[in-house]
């Protein structure tokens, strides 16, 4: 198993190098499904994270997200992201607070983002400061922690590509290592939002794209938020309806996990 700085450093190295795809699993057996997968680091879903609790996104504390991490980090050896939404909370201390506590339950990652749900998007100033309040947490740990800062016109009905750029510069000069605007939807938009800032850009894989073309453009990591946990769900409801109104057992098809050796401690 590797140490929380090896991740850290092995997470940091990566944004230097050939650009790659960061699947984001939902709870700990999907997060080994990926890692058998090869995939080299992970990414946690706040969406899928509150589907498996029975509830909506942005409904999940931060005690319940940092046992998620401590779940998922006890489960695969690869350095992991967490998706700290808002920071749970609007004040640059909550942004602060929702890295030390991720860090501590052994995440090397985290991303803040400039939204929530009782103000909307924040003030560029008061965005910019929560975000310097996060950097500075993150960069004072003793090991390599990549923070992430989203600006989330796009997928909160304000896309404006200008107003997203300003965002990311100002969360570039506050001290983010990664720049993230979800639901971005072409190519050119990517490779505008790339040129617009100095830093490593994460991209949000969304049907219609293609992978090429993102990387193309310039994305250095791509993730694909909830997507992969609402295909898994997808398929479990055509199974169970298949079964609940034509009596149907073809869907009930797979493999168990322990025919992949997961009988066995990963690392």
């Amino acid at each position: 198993m590797t140490t929380q700085r090896e991740r850290g450093e092995t997470f940091r190295a990566m944004h230097a190098g050939p650009a790659f795809i960061m699947p984001n699993p939902w709870d700990a057996g999907s997060a080994r499904a990926l890692a058998d997968l090869g995939f080299a680091a992970l990414a946690t879903t706040s969406s899928g994270f509150a589907f498996t609790l029975g509830r909506v996104d942005g409904s999940v504390t931060l005690s319940e997200m940092a046992a998620h991490v401590r779940s998922i980090v006890a489960a695969v050896s690869l350095p992991l992201s967490a998706d700290l939404e808002n920071g749970y909370g609007a004040a640059p201390e909550d942004a602060s607070l929702a890295i030390a506590r991720v860090a501590e339950a052994g995440a090397v990652g985290g991303s803040i983002e400039d939204w929530d749900p009782h103000d909307g998007l924040y003030e560029l100033p008061r965005a910019a400061e929560r975000i310097a309040a996060a950097a500075e947490t993150a960069h004072a740990l003793a090991y390599p922690f990549t923070l992430t800062a989203r600006a989330e016109n796009h997928i909160r009905e304000h896309p404006d590509l200008a107003d997203t750029i300003a965002r990311l510069q100002a969360y570039e000069a506050a001290g983010a290592d990664v720049l993230y605007a979800p639901g971005l939807t072409s190519a050119q938009d990517v490779r505008t939002v790339c040129e617009a800032v100095g830093k490593p850009v994460n991209v949000l894989a969304l049907p219609g794209m293609e992978l090429r073309e993102v990387l193309d453009a310039g994305a250095r990591r791509v993730s694909v938020g909830g997507a992969l946990t609402w295909a898994a769900i997808d398929a479990m409801f055509e199974a169970a309806r298949a079964l609940a109104d034509e009596g149907s057992l073809t869907g009930l098809r797979g493999t168990p996990p322990v025919a992949r050796g997961w009988d066995r401690p990963e690392g």
